[in-house]
Formats: C-alpha cells, sequence, structure tokens
C-alpha cells in the first residue's frame, strides 16, 4: 500500500489511445493515452513528457488529471516538449489534456 493507499496496481498507466471527442465536436484518434488520476506534481509532468517522447509526430496524447495544479502545469511545459496542446476537456470527473506531438 503507498501513501494514499492502493492506486491502480494491476492497471497500466499508459495504453493503447482509441478516439476521442473534442469540444468542438470533431472526433480525434489519440495515440496514446495516460491516467494520472490521483497522482499530484510532478508525476503528470513526469510521464506527460515520457510519454510524448514514445509516440510519432503528429500523433495525439490525452492525459487523464484530476489535480487542478497539474492541468495548469501541462500546456505550458509544450513547448519545452516541442508539442502543442490542443484542448483541456472538463469531464465529470477529470480533465482530458490533448497534446499533439510537433
Amino acid at each position: 500500500m503507498g501513501l494514499f493507499g492502493s492506486k491502480k496496481a494491476q492497471e497500466p498507466a499508459a495504453v493503447a489511445g482509441g478516439v476521442a471527442t473534442l469540444g468542438s465536436g470533431e472526433r480525434v484518434t489519440v495515440a496514446r493515452r495516460i491516467d494520472c488520476r490521483g497522482d499530484s506534481c510532478p508525476r503528470p509532468q513526469l510521464m506527460t513528457r515520457k510519454a510524448i517522447g514514445e509516440i510519432g509526430a503528429g500523433a495525439l496524447l490525452e492525459v487523464l488529471v484530476d489535480n487542478p495544479s497539474s492541468v495548469e502545469a501541462l500546456p505550458p511545459m509544450c513547448h519545452e516538449l516541442n508539442a502543442t496542446h490542443v484542448e483541456t476537456v472538463k469531464d465529470a470527473h477529470c480533465w482530458r489534456v490533448y497534446i499533439r506531438r510537433d
């Protein structure tokens, strides 16, 4: 058991993407989805940095976060990752941050 209880012990943090719907209604293909719900800074940023390095140029990354400070930290770091923040969508239980690798 971790500091704050057991977190998704058997569930992988990064999984193949799928299809997502942006706020505009546009459906996009997601190359990778990382689940950072329950994590606090800097873990979501570190996982995002790693995942961006593992996807190809033009591919879309979806980051699930429920920590407000992580939501605010991800878009500004896109510049140093050679990536573009596409959109952040608020769901019922988390935010979905979409980042495209340049």
